[in-house]
């Protein structure tokens, strides 16, 4: 976190309303809140200070979400819930193969838009201090638990997602073992999200495009994923 008790969230949307109304909300419970309303100010928002969460509209004139999130996504860069006016399934797992680490329609509820920033600020806090250790290894790969990266020998280290993050360590601490959906879900997610089949189907395969050519995670048909390494912890 930033501070020891206040986490800072920055806001970007360019509907004013909705800025003000979650900024005040999420003030209201204890947050410390920015707004922007678009890329531009939202650069210029994170050039003065480090912010432990965006809220993100995906529909923006000018440069749409999407494309911020792509920028966003980098080591030690702050976690993200996307907001959507269109509700829809495909606009929400476009949202999560890009490396949101949740999703919200709008208009949203703004107590369960709380709900999910505290939820997504409880997992990066778990995993900043996960207790594994600061790097595993599996095969020609090294996991950075401080960075949330991993990286294969001879090729630069990949930043990961909350999502990606927890499942594969969901994975490395039970290597050679099935694996169901539901387990992953668990992990990958935590239990205060909704989440489906589907989101930890497109998380496993954002997984295997990081790890490269021979990634060690494999389809058991009608059961779930196996790891196929073993791990050695750091």
């Amino acid at each position: 976190m930033s501070t020891e008790t206040t986490p800072r969230i920055l806001v970007v949307d360019d509907d004013a309303d909705l800025r003000a109304l979650v900024s005040e909300f999420l003030g209201a419970n204890g947050m410390e809140v920015a707004s922007a309303a678009d890329g531009a100010q939202m650069d210029i928002a994170m050039a003065s200070r480090r912010f432990d969460l965006v809220v993100l509209d995906l529909m923006m004139p000018g440069e749409d979400g999407l494309s911020i999130l792509r920028r966003l996504r980098k080591p030690g860069g702050p976690g993200v819930i996307m907001l959507s006016a269109m509700g829809e399934d495909t606009d929400r797992i476009i949202g999560l193969e890009v490396g949101a680490d949740d999703y919200l329609p709008k208009p949203c509820n703004p107590r369960e838009l709380l709900a999910r920033v505290r939820a997504v600020l409880r997992r990066r806090a778990e995993q900043g201090g996960a207790p594994s250790g600061p790097v595993r290894r599996f095969g020609d790969w090294t996991l950075d638990i401080v960075e949330r990266t991993v990286s294969r020998i001879g090729c630069p280290p990949a930043p990961l997602t909350d999502a990606e993050f927890r499942t594969l360590n969901a994975f490395l601490d039970r290597p050679q073992r099935v694996l169901t959906r539901d387990q992953l879900i668990e992990h990958g997610k935590g239990l205060d999200s909704d989440v489906f089949d589907r989101a930890i189907d497109v998380t496993i395969s954002r997984l295997r495009k990081k790890l490269g050519p021979d990634d060690p995670i494999r389809t058991i048909r009608n059961e779930g994923y196996m790891f196929t390494l073993k791990v050695a912890d750091e």
